[in-house]
């Protein structure tokens, strides 16, 4: 077997189950699980009606770069959603079964281990990236997001030396777990440094539609591209995906777009991979991807959720005030995470995911999650808030 497969870290939820382990929660509570970013909100109907009328493609084998139809599709939205001049259909678009999937393959296509391989994450960060890169031969390179660097990486911190060994930059913008938007300026920076240095930028863009202020959409990455006039995106892909925009997780489908040379380079690679996207699933994918009444829709449903959430538990724990994305991330009572975690679950029957768990420790030894807990604010308003009341009741009594 692959060696590589010893260097990786049980996921989180893997970490939780063992954390709960043994532990019997009131009987008289109903479970309610904030763990997982698995959205609860009813799926796009628009897609579900495609993907049904076309069930007989499956008779069909797919092509590795999807039909001129859905990559069309993409490239549309994109140039609407994002302000670009130009995205070519063709040449820099390329639909992917999820980004789960898209980020771990394209690491693997894109790492040269014959010379220093450093994958830079931000810290912490969905385990994904870190996995990938191990696999492929790399070093995970952690930037720490702390709340003086508004729980984004500080790209000034890191020095030229670390730089010249860094291959791929992944950025998640909205954070998963922290929901921290960066901001364009910081943006064209990272690219400045990857023309400076040599490695590619990977944004990470799957909460982009995910968001609290209707008139102040996140930025992306190939939205600063184009404000630079690098509408080539060299250096740059985006990973985006219908699964939090559509509520389509099982449908596995979005789309990575950007640098042509990179597109082609990974078209090659996933030709061999064997994952082209079924037909009835691409079908289902335009209709998505061609609708915004049913995203605008989503995001006022989470809008409402977070005003309920945040009412309830400010006057209890601290949090970073939401931006995007459906999680909170407050500190907890007394600086444990994982102690908090598991009397949460045993004395109010709640789930939630320890910070630290989605951390690694930073240059000064110190896990920049630990002391905080991520809540994925995914289920029905109703279960949300009583989640919400069961959790503000445990911060108060462990305060």
């Amino acid at each position: 077997m692959n060696p590589d497969l010893d260097a990786l870290q049980p996921y989180p939820f893997e970490k939780l189950a063992a954390l709960k382990a043994g532990v019997t929660p009131p009987e008289g509570l109903a479970p309610i699980p904030l763990t997982i970013g698995e959205p609860r909100h009813a799926p796009y109907a628009g897609a579900l009606e495609a993907l049904t009328a076309h069930l007989g493609d499956m008779a069909r084998y797919p092509a590795t770069a999807g039909t001129p139809e859905l990559r069309g599709a993409i490239a549309d939205w994109a140039r609407r959603r994002f302000a670009l001049e130009g995205l070519d259909a063709a040449h820099q678009v390329l639909p992917v079964n999820g980004t789960r999937e898209a980020i771990f393959a394209f690491v693997q296509a894109a790492l040269d281990r014959t010379r220093p391989a450093r994958v830079a994450v931000p810290n912490p960060f969905y385990q994904i990236y870190e996995g990938a890169a191990l696999l492929a031969g790399g070093t995970p390179l952690y930037l720490d997001c702390r709340a003086e660097h508004g729980f984004r990486p500080d790209l000034d911190a890191v020095p030229a030396e670390t730089w010249r060994d860094v291959q791929i930059v992944f950025t998640c913008s909205p954070g998963n777990p922290t929901g921290a938007v960066t901001p364009l300026g910081e943006l064209k920076k990272l690219i400045a440094l990857a023309d400076e240095f040599d490695f590619i930028v990977a944004a990470d863009e799957c909460y982009s539609e995910l968001y609290l202020d209707e008139a102040a959409p996140p930025p992306g990455l190939l939205q600063a591209c184009s404000e630079l006039g690098r509408h080539d995106y060299r250096r740059c892909l985006v990973f985006h995906s219908l699964s939090k925009r559509s509520n389509l997780p099982g449908l596995r489908s979005g789309f990575v777009a950007g640098d042509a040379d990179l597109i082609a380079a990974f078209r090659r690679y996933r030709t061999y991979h064997g994952c082209a996207m079924s037909l009835p699933l691409q079908h289902a994918s335009i209709a998505a991807w061609n609708d915004e009444a049913h995203v605008r829709a989503n995001r006022d449903a989470y809008r409402e959720k977070f005003a309920t959430v945040t009412e309830i538990l400010a006057p209890a724990l601290d949090f970073p005030a939401p931006e995007a994305s459906f999680y909170l991330w407050p500190a907890v009572p007394g600086g444990d995470d994982e102690a908090f975690t598991r009397s949460l679950y045993a004395e109010q029957h709640v789930s939630v995911l320890p910070g630290s768990y989605m951390g690694r420790p930073g240059a000064d030894g110190v896990n920049p999650g630990a002391g905080r807990i991520r809540l994925a604010l995914v289920d029905e308003l109703d279960a949300t808030a009583e989640a919400a009341r069961r959790l503000r009741r445990h911060a108060e009594r462990h305060a």
